[in-house]
């Protein structure tokens, strides 16, 4: 049976194809139509492949079509190559209707079963560079932690950089950062692009709730390259935490790691820009697209980026 990253070609296509479909409603206000269409980009693509692909996580239940639902199976269903991926065809909606940075179309990929199945809800996340590994744990208190990051990576704490997304969730956590003397990098969204730029070392640490999909595909890259990653499910209402109890019984509070939520190395992350940032976005030349993505494979820990150019209408 072919590996999974051998085949990564094919899920490289569904991202910039979604990412090309984005960025042409860029800037135009109207981010739900930015979904749609890097959603219908990317199904296209997957649903046309010999390939088998199932979502395991991504934008909620089939009630919630068109976007790529949890349990949705595209491609050949008598293949001998069956790829589990955790999604998400436009992250940065937002972004991408105000042509902000960072916008992007993201997947994680690895065999069958390999990949946390969980809803479409939220996670709370800690996430740094190897450097930090046995130093910090999302159990422990922020005090602590800052504390312990400070020492390891011979910084005060005023000195660390952490990114934390803007939200009323988030209102304690900022007040201790600053109360510590930090002063937080808060972003509306992107908190992929934020957990990778912490592994990589652009900053220090990503820290607090986020989407739960995007947790499970920052992790499969940060297993990759050998990073930090906890991660603990977090549900904001009763019905968020029901769905959860269907699906993963009493492992719903469990507290995991980045090889926790991606269980094999034949996996892979693929990020395509939509709005330049982490990565450069979409640039459209005539009837010309260039498409920008950055690859990290779990068997071998390289990074790729590859730039392709496509014909619009093709």
């Amino acid at each position: 049976m072919s590996k999974v990253t051998e085949n990564f070609e094919l899920y490289l296509k569904a991202t910039e194809s979604a990412a090309i479909a984005a960025a042409q409603l860029r800037g135009n206000g109207d981010g739900k139509a930015a979904d749609k269409v890097a959603t219908e980009a990317m199904r296209k693509v997957l649903q046309d492949s010999e390939v088998h692909t199932r979502v395991v996580i991504g934008e909620g239940e089939r009630d919630d079509a068109p976007m790529l639902y949890i349990g949705e199976e595209m491609g050949n269903p008598e293949s001998d190559l069956k790829i589990d991926i955790a999604v998400d065809p436009l992250e940065c909606t937002n972004h991408c209707a105000k042509d902000l940075p960072d916008a992007l179309s993201v997947l994680a990929a690895a065999p069958r079963g390999a990949l946390l199945n969980a809803p479409d809800t939220y996670m709370n996340k800690l996430c740094g560079s190897s450097k930090l590994m046995g130093h910090i744990a999302l159990d422990n208190s922020v005090e602590e932690n800052l504390s312990q990051a400070a020492k390891a990576l011979q910084k005060n704490i005023s000195e660390l950089k952490i990114i934390v997304m803007d939200r009323e969730r988030h209102i304690d956590l900022i007040s201790i950062l600053k109360d510590l003397g930090v002063q937080p990098i808060l972003i509306g969204d992107g908190d992929v692009s934020g957990g990778l730029k912490a592994v990589e070392g652009s900053v220090d640490l990503l820290y607090g709730i986020g989407a739960a999909p995007e947790g499970v595909i920052t992790a499969t890259a940060v297993k990759a390259m050998g990073g930090f990653f906890e991660g603990r499910l977090h549900f904001m209402d009763e019905s968020f935490k029901e769905r959860a109890l269907k699906m993963l019984g009493s492992d719903i509070n469990n507290l995991w790691s980045a090889d926790d939520l991606c269980r094999s190395s034949d996996s892979f992350f693929i990020a395509s820009g939509v709005c330049s940032g982490w990565i450069p976005g979409v640039k459209f030349d005539g009837n010309k697209a260039e498409v920008t993505s950055k690859i990290i494979f779990g068997d071998s820990s390289e990074t790729q980026i590859i730039t392709n150019e496509y014909i619009l209408g093709e």
